[in-house]
C-alpha cells in the first residue's frame, strides 16, 4: 500500500496552516508553520517572503490538496469519492467531506484511540480494530450509523492508547455524533455529523469545482 513518507510540517507549511497532522505535538509544541510562514523547498522564498495572490486554478487545487493532506489520502482514491459524492442525492460537497470523515481510520482518531490520524491508521493497519465483532484492517472501510468499534483486548492495556484517551478533550474532545465508553475502548456511531459540525478549515465547494472544470 503507497504511504506518504514526506515531513508532515512541509504540508502545514504549504497550506500556510496547522493542520494537526502529529496529533498532541501540534497543541504543545511550537508548529512549523509559526517559526517559518512561506511554502517549503528551494523557491520557498525565505528572505522577504510573502504569499502570493493566487490564480483561481490555484486556489481551488490547493483546497483539494489540504483535504488529501489532512485525511492522508491519494489521488485516485480522492477521485473516486468525488465521482461518488457526485452520483449520490444532496450537496455534492458534504457527501465528499461525509464519505471522508465515515473512513474508519478517521473514526478511530475521532474516538480518541490515536493521537493523529497516521497512528489511527497503523491499529487499523496491523489489525487491532474491530467492527461489530470482526477485525478490519482496511483503513478506508466506511462505517455506518449503528456500527460498533472497539479495540482488541491485548491493546486495551497499551499505554499509548490510553494516554490518546486520556488527552483527547485537550485535541477538541469526542464528537457529538460518536458514543464512546473509554473504559471499554469501544464506540459507537450514533449519527451522522451535520455540516457546521465538521470544523475541518475546508471549503469543499472548491474541490467540486476543481473536478467540474
Amino acid at each position: 500500500m503507497a504511504r506518504n513518507i514526506n515531513p508532515q510540517c512541509r504540508i502545514c507549511r504549504r497550506e500556510g496552516l496547522k493542520l494537526y497532522l502529529k496529533g498532541e505535538r501540534c497543541f504543545t509544541e511550537k508548529c512549523a508553520v509559526d517559526r517559518r510562514n512561506y511554502p517549503p523547498g528551494q523557491h520557498g522564498g525565505q528572505k522577504g517572503h510573502f504569499r502570493k495572490k493566487i490564480s483561481d486554478y490555484a486556489l481551488r487545487l490547493r483546497e483539494k490538496q489540504k483535504v488529501k493532506g489532512i485525511f492522508g489520502i491519494y489521488e485516485r482514491q480522492f477521485e473516486r469519492y468525488v465521482t461518488d459524492a457526485d452520483r449520490m442525492k444532496g450537496i455534492t460537497g458534504y457527501n465528499l467531506l461525509l464519505a471522508i470523515e465515515r473512513r474508519l481510520d478517521n473514526m478511530v482518531y475521532r474516538m480518541g484511540f490515536g493521537t493523529s490520524r497516521s497512528s489511527a491508521r497503523q491499529l487499523v493497519r496491523h489489525r487491532h480494530v474491530l467492527v461489530n465483532g470482526k477485525k478490519v484492517n482496511i483503513p478506508s472501510f466506511q462505517v455506518k450509523i449503528g456500527d460498533v468499534i472497539e479495540l482488541e483486548a491485548k491493546k486495551k492495556n497499551n499505554e499509548f492508547i490510553k494516554h490518546a484517551l486520556g488527552t483527547i478533550d485537550a485535541r477538541g474532545g469526542i464528537p457529538r455524533w460518536l458514543d464512546v465508553n473509554r473504559d471499554l475502548f469501544r464506540g459507537v456511531v450514533a449519527d451522522y455529523p451535520k455540516r457546521e459540525e465538521l470544523t475541518l478549515p475546508v471549503q469543499e465547494q472548491l474541490i467540486v469545482e476543481f473536478y467540474s472544470r
